[in-house]
Order: C-alpha cells, then structure tokens, then sequence
C-alpha cells in the first residue's frame, strides 16, 4: 500500500529506529484491517472502534493502546494530512511503582553469580543505571576505566551520555576484559554472543539472566533489568544525590520522568516520624 510505503519512508527519514519504525507499521496494517477500508475513509469512530478492540478483546494494557494511538496519529497527521483525532482520549495509563531492590538484594544477586560476564550485568546495569539495552551494546572501546566512566552512544532519543562506572566493576572489568579478547579477539562488544560472531546478546538474554540471578538469590520480588536502574537512581537520591545530576545520569530528557524515583525510596518514607509516636 503506497501510504503505509510513505509512513515507512518517513520514519527512516527522521532516524527512528528499525524497531519503531516495525511497530508504527504493525499499528497501522493492523488498524486497517480491523476497520476494512482503505486508509483515506478511516473515521474518528474507527479510531475508538480500534482502541475499545485493543483494550477490551485483545486485553492490551492502556501503555501499548497508547503506543498504537500515537502511531496512528502519525500517519494520519503527517502523511494522509487528517485530524480524526480531536475528540479521542487517550485510555488512562497505570500508575505503577517500579521494582526497587534493597542494597542488600542486589548484594546477593551479585553473589549468586557465579558466570563473571552475568555478574558484570548485574553490576552495570546497577552501577551505571543504564537500560538494557543500553548495556547489552556497551562497546569495549566506550569504557574509560582509568576515569571510571562509559559513553552510552545512541541511547533512548539517539542521544550520547557519559555514565559512571563503580570502582568494584572497574576492577572486575579489569579481569574479565583481556580474558574476553582472548577468548573473542575480533569481538567489539563487552557482552558478547556465544553464538554470533562480533554481535551481543539480546535484551531478552539479558532479561533471562537477571530474572535467574534473582531467583538463586530468593529474591521474591519481581525482578527485571529496569529494576536495577530504578534501584540505581532511588538509592543515589538516598544518599542525597541531586535530581538533576539523578536526569543527567540516566538519560531522561524530562524532570518527571526522573521524579517517579521520588516515590519509591523506601528509605525516606522509613525516616518519617509517625504523629501517632508524639500522642
């Protein structure tokens, strides 16, 4: 179809990602089959039609209703040049609290394992607060261990930061890379595929390895990589870190998003003196 051919033209002309760009066209091929007509007929009750169908036959949570939203906006805005959209609402989104783990948790996530390359992720995605995806492509070449600091190239929004790197993870790094070049000469990639030459595993290994890290330590919350980069930012504040330095270091482009941390440090909450204490 030629107007889903320009959105993909678009998306690759403002430097969106492979990924995005696959679920921007997924949203829209998807939303054109539900309503059965050619793109140019759609109407404002299609719209709510598609997102009544995703929150209520396909049981999607209100985030991925909103993700399609917006890239139907997208292609109707921008390439079909139509606004069916002025009195469409996006669903509510779910204010959850991230996990975050207490330093005695990650502790013994770091013990129990006993892979040096598992416990490096640990301690990376921890010590550096990085997305997973973020670190499962962290280059060789972008840790400056002298410094103890990393380059995050092309993270979220295709932008670089500089994150810092803990003196523990600096000596295991100290370790583990000349045993890595030994063993995958030609590799670039500080985790890399067992299986594809000079290419690192995926978020989803990453996502696995952490999940049974957690699980031999009897950790009994649930445990992902963004834990660890929620835990990352709550306990820097803990300490007194300032907000800001807090965006900076973790890449947020907005204040808000950062001050989600605000609210899950356990910490701060405990130092509360209860009024029922000075009765």
């Amino acid at each position: 179809m030629q107007a889903l051919k320009q959105l993909e033209t678009e998306l690759k002309l403002r430097g969106f990602s492979e990924k995005t760009v696959k679920t921007y066209l997924f949203f829209n091929k998807d939303f054109l089959s539900f309503i059965k007509k050619p793109p140019q007929e759609a109407t404002e009750e299609d719209v709510k039609s598609y997102i009544a169908h995703l929150l209520f036959d396909k049981k999607l949570k209100p985030s991925s209703v909103n993700l399609a939203l917006c890239t139907l906006r997208f292609f109707y805005k921008k390439i079909l040049e139509q606004d069916i959209f002025s009195k469409i609402e996006s669903p509510k989104l779910e204010k959850k609290i991230p996990t975050v783990l207490t330093r005695d948790e990650i502790k013994q996530m770091i013990a129990s394992a006993k892979n040096q390359k598992h416990r490096i992720l640990v301690e990376l995605l921890y010590s550096a607060g990085l997305r997973v995806s973020e670190a499962v492509k962290m280059r060789i070449n972008d840790l400056d261990l002298k410094e103890k600091i990393a380059v995050v190239r092309a993270g979220k929004g295709k932008k670089d930061r500089i994150v810092i790197l803990s003196t523990t993870l600096v000596k295991d790094l100290q370790d583990y890379i000349p045993k890595l070049k030994e063993k995958f000469p030609e590799n670039e990639f500080l985790f890399p595929s067992p299986s594809k030459q000079n290419q690192p595993i995926t978020p989803r290994q990453a996502e696995k390895i952490i999940k049974s890290l957690a699980e031999k330590a009897g950790i009994k919350k649930r445990v992902y990589c963004h834990a660890l980069r929620a835990s990352f930012a709550t306990h820097l504040l803990e300490q007194g870190t300032d907000i800001r330095v807090i965006q900076t270091l973790l890449g947020h482009a907005n204040l808000a998003t950062t001050e989600r941390y605000t609210k899950v440090s356990l910490e701060q909450i405990k130092k509360v003196k209860n009024p029922l204490d000075f009765l």
